[in-house]
């Protein structure tokens, strides 16, 4: 049993000081000064019911627009010194309570003198550690304040009029002869006003080009064209890609067509440089020129208005990629490239096998370029699968630790004319897209353009590109990826109308045009009577490369194909209207 007069056990000031490392307050109240501490837990109690109640009573756009509020940065600097200071003083006056209180009472509340303080080496080096411990947490938080402020203001990567000095230098500033005048593409007058973007309105169709530029050796052709469409009712998204060859990209109406004429006679990845310094052909700055042009020439393409921009180059592509840990792809195809360009008159041999891979930067970025032993159409579809990825596996708790390489990353790789206050509206429609959902197009031959073997370029189908976009969010995926496929056969098809009904042959190809097929109704009668039902013949060993060709018709009209060899003949298929053959016509276009 205690004695009655027995003095309670001394308090730790250093326990005071790390309570108060956790809260304003405890360490006061754990000394017994209970007045002092509600005195130092009052204010950061209040601040904290404030903070809660507007965090509360805000949407999920309207919070993420304040990670984006360059004002709210610079506020959340000062208020996090403030909180420093504040702790600080918290901190050291628990310690010196504690401190306090035990010489009162060692001294008998006055009875055995006045009361003296004792500081012990190790409770004064343990009061410093949680004093560098406080405040190696409000510098980190801090860094990665500034941090977010210096990727947002800095005109690295949200680009104005002009990007800012302090960012890479752009190689095309110096003299490009990709960039130099081509005959026929003389000044045709003075330098257009710039024009401000009207700002998305949150409820028409969104539409963002993202860009891949190759900078190597000075150049800058932007070799991969993605544009992501969304649909912010259905949360529907389509990705178009236009492959980099495609030659004959229709020009809008006004300046540039007088220049150029009604299509670019060069390839789309040479219409950034041919364009950025045609003032007086587009709106805006140095900075900006390039980017308009190939938003409006691409917009025209697909029958939309695209309304921002975002480019990565690839060297910066690598170093995100890094940043981010790597990114983990559904490798569908082994990639396998004798001749993959690895620097000046240098090759590699690349072998990516088939199955679930995890990618450096190095790693992603030769997937997505290499097309030695495959075509640009692939290479399209493979770039589509590395950006869903790295959508999917954008996790905050992994980017929060490599915020500082990511930042420095996105500085040098990242251009975009997205205005900083419609970021959250368009991060916001981000989150809530359906990443399952999402529908791949790549518009490659032979159904969406012509291949030119000879020249190495490709010549779009403007009619059929457009119908894809435009019907994007209401076609059957599962049809689409059909019709692609039939077209990737390339069946010739003849239609053979015997019947007394005038066009149901023409009306029948036209339909099975717009399935994919190659079809045509030449003027030629079938022989004999007409059929009771469809007939469908397949020549000269044709059956042996058109399986899907074959399976979708003998589905569509109910029939099976039969075979012959006739060298006169020089139709792959050739279809007979019977008298159950359905009256098939092309669904219209709107």
């Amino acid at each position: 049993m205690l004695r009655k007069d027995a003095r309670p056990r001394a308090r730790s000031p250093f326990a005071a000081a790390f309570l108060s490392l956790l809260f304003p307050g405890l360490g006061h109240a754990y000394a017994g000064a209970g007045t002092r501490a509600l005195g130092f837990a009052a204010a950061p109690i209040l601040f904290i019911a404030l903070l809660a109640g507007l965090v509360l009573r805000m949407d999920r756009i309207e919070l993420v627009s304040l990670v984006f509020n360059p004002f709210l940065l610079n506020s959340i600097f000062v208020v996090n010194g403030i909180l420093l200071l504040y702790r600080v003083i918290a901190t050291i006056d628990a310690y010196r309570v504690a401190e306090w209180m035990n010489a009162v009472e060692a001294g008998g509340d006055g009875r055995l003198g006045k009361a003296r303080l004792y500081r012990a080496p190790l409770s004064m080096a343990g009061l410093l550690a949680v004093l560098l411990v406080m405040a190696g947490s409000h510098v980190v938080v801090g860094r990665y304040d500034m941090l977010a402020l210096d990727a947002l203001t800095s005109g690295c990567i949200f680009i104005g009029d002009e990007v800012d000095a302090t960012c890479e230098p752009d190689p095309n500033a110096s003299h490009d002869p990709a960039g130099s005048p081509v005959p026929g593409a003389s000044p045709v007058g003075s330098a257009l006003p710039a024009v401000d973007i009207p700002p998305w309105d949150g409820k028409e169709r969104l539409n963002v080009l993202l860009i891949g530029a190759d900078k190597q050796g000075g150049g800058h052709r932007t070799d991969t064209l993605i544009t992501v469409s969304i649909d912010p009712v259905t949360r529907k998204v389509a990705l178009f890609s236009l492959p980099r060859d495609t030659k004959n990209v229709p020009i809008p109406q006004g300046p540039a067509r007088s220049a150029w004429g009604p299509v670019f006679g060069q390839k789309i990845n040479a219409f950034y440089v041919q364009n950025r310094l045609r003032a007086d052909l587009w709106p805006g700055s140095d900075a900006t020129r390039g980017y308009n042009a190939l938003k409006s020439a691409i917009g025209e393409l697909y029958g939309l208005e695209i309304k921002y921009f975002v480019e990565v180059d690839f060297d910066g592509f690598r170093a995100v990629v890094d940043a981010i840990g790597g990114v983990t792809v559904n490798v569908q195809l082994p990639v396998v490239d004798d001749t993959y360009p690895a620097g000046v008159a240098r090759n590699l041999r690349l072998y990516i096998p088939s199955g679930i891979q995890h990618m450096d930067g190095t790693q992603a970025l030769r997937y997505a370029r290499s097309r030695n032993t495959s075509s640009d159409f692939d290479r399209s579809a493979r770039q589509q699968r590395i950006l869903l990825s790295m959508r999917e596996q954008a996790d905050p708790q992994t980017l929060i630790p490599r915020l500082p390489a990511l930042v420095d990353a996105l500085k040098l790789a990242v251009k975009t004319d997205v205005p900083l206050d419609q970021l959250p509206n368009l991060l916001g429609l981000a989150t809530e897209v359906d990443a399952k959902d999402i529908r791949s197009y790549v518009f490659s031959p032979p159904f969406y353009q012509e291949d030119v073997p000879t020249g190495y370029w490709t010549l779009p189908y403007p009619d059929r590109i457009q119908d894809a976009v435009r019907n994007a969010f209401t076609v059957d995926p599962g049809s689409e990826a059909r019709r692609e496929v039939l077209a990737g056969e390339a069946a010739t098809v003849w239609v053979l109308n015997g019947t007394a009904v005038a066009n149901r042959g023409t009306r029948l190809a036209a339909f099975l045009e717009s399935e994919g097929i190659q079809a045509s109704a030449p003027r030629s009668q079938p022989v004999g009577p007409v059929p009771p039902a469809t007939e469908i013949v397949v020549y000269n060993g044709a059956e042996v490369s058109l399986g899907a060709t074959i399976a979708y018709l003998e589905s569509r009209f109910a029939v099976k194909v039969t075979t012959a060899i006739d060298p006169a003949v020089r139709a792959d298929v050739i279809v007979t209207i019977g008298r159950s053959t359905p009256d098939l016509s092309p669904p219209p276009s709107s």
